[in-house]
């Protein structure tokens, strides 16, 4: 307590006398982007190394979708995991662990010749890295680190995941060809690694590590700190906080919306074009090189996509914004059998515009609102349902491989997730607005 107390001392003495030029937040906040780049290079891999590893090994879509759909679950159910894990031990330590892991299951890939292997290396380890780098860690930074501009930097920072698809895509798909799938894997593992220096030097736990108040935050008249969300949570086991807050939001009607909203989100992105879209312009005769390069162009739009939800996110109301983002999305995939041929014709790039934008948009709002409605077990909260985002995505891989090896094509596939996507906007637009509503959860509450 007397160290709290000298630290609240120190933040409210010294700093505002000689106020800061550049608030420390938006270092973290650099650094975490880096982070989200470095770990998503994995999640342009699966759609341009499944020709690859089929031509060498012989192995089905249904065997390499599995491999990509335990990613994709331990993906999800990492994440609200990470989170308890973050307010436990802090944001440096499991960020450096989840890179590493990252790095590890990349490397290692080069070795595998058995289709077991790829589902240890693909599924086990790097799932639990990408979990533990997963859009959670956006949040935890927005909340942690920012009371002003939160919608505008979880879009930001969520970008870092795009962005990490658009620097490293056109380059694995390259390597693929020449000289290989394995040089690929090597430059995701080299991706990763190479981000750790930066988060165990700049990425600070909260903003009481270098006596700061979060950016927006005024100082109190009492002169004691006010706690950061990392700090909001009881500093028990994470597992236990993680399933306590699961116990408690699930009482709760939009908890439920929202993890429908986004299980359906994850389906038609991660699940559907990150993971098929390739495979699917190939059985149409484009080259992989050209189908990496449109959704490289996916990633650019995508960055611009998200970073503008961020900011109409503060400003405009979450849930119309998801309703709008899903049927738009649902335009998107129930046109795309028609748009898929050897060449890219026009309608092609407006198709991969209009999806880019849309393609994570959907995060800025679902944040919000977890915050809005269960406080500071918010960013715990956006773990569970960012968690129903990976389930969907994982049942959408598997699923839509599924169809391509019995059908030989896969458009029921964009057909199924076009009609979802009209179910989560109808769902996302019911949500309740909360505030003074019985059914806002404070954090803390009895379980």
């Amino acid at each position: 307590m007397k160290a709290r107390l000298k630290v609240s001392d120190s933040i409210l003495t010294k700093p505002h006398r000689r106020p800061r030029r550049f608030h420390p937040a938006w270092t973290v906040a650099a650094v975490a982007f880096l982070a989200l780049v470095g770990a998503a290079g994995f999640r342009a891999a699966p759609s341009v190394l499944m020709v690859p590893l089929q031509q060498e090994f012989g192995w089905s879509t249904t065997v390499l979708s599995a491999a990509v759909s335990i990613n994709l679950v331990l993906f999800g159910l990492t994440a609200p995991f990470a989170a308890a894990l973050m307010e436990r031990f802090g944001i440096r330590a499991v960020t450096s662990i989840a890179l590493v892991l990252i790095g590890t299951g990349s490397a290692l890939t080069v070795l595998v010749n058995q289709s077991w292997q790829i589902l240890l290396t693909w599924g086990l380890l790097i799932g639990l890295g990408t979990g533990s780098m997963a859009l959670v860690f956006a949040a935890t930074i927005a909340n942690t680190w920012f009371v002003k501009s939160r919608g505008l930097v979880i879009g930001i920072l969520t970008a870092g995941s795009a962005a990490g698809q658009l620097v490293f895509l056109p380059f694995i798909a390259m390597l693929a060809q020449d000289p290989g799938w394995r040089q690929a894997s090597l430059l995701i593992a080299a991706g990763a690694l190479a981000v750790v220096p930066l988060v165990l030097k700049f990425l600070k736990n909260s903003p009481a590590d270098v006596g700061a108040l979060p950016y927006g935050e005024t100082a109190p008249a009492a002169g004691v700190l006010p706690p950061s969300p990392t700090d909001a949570g009881p500093r028990s086991n994470a597992a236990v906080r993680a399933l306590q807050v699961l116990k408690r939001a699930s009482r709760i009607r939009t908890f439920w919306a929202l993890v429908a909203g986004f299980a359906i989100c994850g389906a038609t992105t991660n699940g559907l074009i990150g993971t098929h879209f390739i495979p699917s312009a190939h059985d149409h005769g484009m080259p992989e090189t050209t189908a990496a390069g449109l959704l490289a162009v996916v990633g650019i739009f995508d960055i611009v996509g998200t970073i503008a939800s961020g900011w109409l996110t503060d400003r405009f109301n979450p849930r119309i914004l998801l309703a709008v983002y899903y049927q738009f999305r649902g335009i998107g995939l129930l046109v795309l059998p028609l748009l898929l041929s050897a060449e890219v014709q026009p309608s092609m790039i407006v198709f991969v515009v209009i999806y880019g934008l849309d393609w994570v948009a959907t995060v800025p709002p679902t944040a919000a609102i977890c915050r809005e409605t269960f406080g500071a077990d918010g960013s715990v909260v956006f773990g569970w349902v960012f968690a129903a985002h990976q389930l969907g995505a994982a049942a959408a891989a598997l699923g839509a491989g599924a169809i391509r090896d019995a059908t030989g094509q896969y458009t029921y596939a964009w057909f199924g997730a076009a009609a979802m996507c009209t179910i989560a906007a109808l769902i996302s637009a019911t949500i309740r607005k909360h505030g003074s509503s019985r059914e806002t959860v404070p954090a803390g509450a009895a379980a």
